[in-house]
């Protein structure tokens, strides 16, 4: 079952992206009460902050305008570092981590969120002049090789697209791409994936526009591997525009800032041998540049002897076919469901909007028990998965009503629609709509679900309810139980 329409609603606006250049400018002194607070300096207070959150892009040929590695690299924006790291979970917050704190699940792999103590030291040490402090107190300076630039480490493979050329005033384009083949001799099951685009484009340079990913064209690829030949079976679209093959692997979507996928140690998917890199859906984009690009797509696998225990979900949530957003209008809702025929485990929480996106919320729906499990901002110039810490990660009966609910802004407050004056619907321009949770999940049969809530049950002592889990409060069956249900469904 999977509908959507839409209503009016409340939304949380969110803040546009702001020029750092705008607000790297100097100044002094600062309010008497941050002049009189304790001090805090570059040095020991904000420099480690930086290196975990910030140095990953903000670094000497990062794929960010400036680098934050030193003092004298930082001071010129203390005032843009506090702004931006100040505005909360909307588009333009820095570090690029949209999740809302105030709701659902907070326990994510590889988050790189500032806490409010945090946040709230950058401001002050921002307001009292932004002091280097003694440089005895500065930890290490971090290193990054090559292998850094991959989130997952030196991949085992990497699968290179064929080069293109995106002209600077190109429109919105969105097709199919040559096929490439792998190169991988023997089957191997993949535990971590990472998309990166490399293209020509000069960091340090003023011309283009502010525009779909700044300086990035692929705006997003839907793809999948098989094995090229005589008894590769036809794909087929599902609703949401996912591509599923009988034949086929399929693969989470890149899109532009997305962060690389885990998919733990129970449910690595199979890269077959002699297959071939497959999309006949990416979505181009101009940056303002005539820019020339690739992707690279970097495997890393699990062992040989590798077996995973679960195995993939595919679970259709959202719509492309009903959109229907007004012109010069903010506040207004998508909502999409879908019914549970496995029970599941959900990995991750990806929102996949356009440019009027600028929240999703997702909801599990089980009887008459609502919970919201997650809320996050949404930016379309850089696109965030949100990987579920493992004891966190959603448990969920077949049966359950998954719910998600898109929050739109087609107003010229928002400053990624280009004419707010236009009506939109559905399409795959970024000045068109989609509306779909591309989240990760895995199915577990009924005993492997008893056995993943067993352990929930046992991380959350004493808990009645368990977000996440809508079935943990209830007694697990006993064997003698188990086998009379099952001996009274076969009668």
């Amino acid at each position: 079952m999977l509908g959507l329409n839409r209503v009016r609603g409340y939304l949380q606006p969110g803040l546009p992206g702001v020029l750092l250049a705008a607000l790297a400018i100097p100044f002094s002194g600062g309010s008497a009460a941050a002049q009189t607070a304790s001090p805090v300096t570059y040095a020991k207070d904000i420099a480690p902050i930086l290196q975990r959150s910030c140095e990953n892009c903000h670094r000497v040929d990062g794929v960010a305008p400036m680098p934050l590695s030193t003092y004298e690299q930082v001071r010129p924006w203390a005032r843009a570092i506090k702004q931006r790291t100040g505005i909360g979970p909307h588009a333009g917050v820095m570090p690029p981590w949209y999740v809302e704190k105030n709701i659902g699940i907070q326990q994510f792999q590889n988050d790189p969120s500032l806490s409010d103590a945090e946040i709230a030291k950058i401001a002050r040490w921002a307001d009292n002049g932004a002091p280097q402090g003694n440089p005895a107190d500065m930890p290490p300076a971090r290193t990054w090789e090559d292998a850094s630039k991959w989130a997952i480490g030196t991949p085992d493979l990497i699968v290179k697209t064929q080069s293109l050329t995106v002209k600077g005033n190109a429109p919105d384009w969105w097709g199919e791409i040559p096929s490439v083949p792998t190169g991988l001799t023997e089957d191997r099951y993949v535990v971590a994936l990472e998309v990166k685009e490399f293209n020509d484009v000069d960091t340090k340079a003023t011309d283009g526009r502010q525009t779909v990913g700044g300086r990035f064209v692929f705006h997003h690829m839907i793809w999948n591997t098989r094995v090229i030949g005589a008894n590769d079976p036809q794909a087929d679209a599902d609703p949401s525009g996912l591509v599923l093959n009988p034949g086929a692997t399929n693969w989470p979507v890149h899109e532009v800032g997305r962060n690389a996928d885990f998919f733990g140690p129970d449910s690595a998917r199979l890269l077959r041998a002699n297959s071939s890199i497959v999309s006949d859906s990416v979505h181009l984009h101009s940056n303002g540049r005539d820019t020339t690009a690739h992707l690279e797509i970097g495997f890393k696998f699990a062992p040989k002897d590798y077996k995973p225990k679960f195995r993939t979900a595919f679970v259709a949530l959202g719509n492309g076919v009903d959109i229907d957003i007004d012109p010069n209008e903010e506040n207004q809702q998508l909502h999409a469901y879908t019914v549970l025929t496995d029970n599941i485990k959900v990995l991750s929480f990806e929102p996949h909007l356009h440019a009027p996106g600028q929240r999703m919320c997702l909801e599990a729906i089980w009887g008459y028990n609502i919970q919201t499990l997650s809320c996050v901002g949404y930016d379309h110039n850089w696109v965030r998965g949100y990987d579920y810490a493992d004891e966190a990660a959603p448990l969920l009966p077949k049966g359950t009503i998954l719910h998600i609910i898109g929050y739109m802004n087609n107003s010229s407050s928002n400053k990624n629609v280009p004419d707010p004056r236009n009506w939109q619907g559905s399409g795959n321009r970024s000045v068109a709509n989609m509306f779909i949770d591309l989240g990760n999940r895995v199915a577990l049969t009924d005993a492997q679900f008893q056995e993943e809530m067993a352990k929930r049950r046992a991380q959350n002592p004493g808990k009645d309810v368990i977000l996440g889990c809508p079935l943990c409060s209830l007694s697990a069956p006993s064997p003698r139980s188990s086998t009379q249900n099952q001996q009274q469904q076969q009668q």
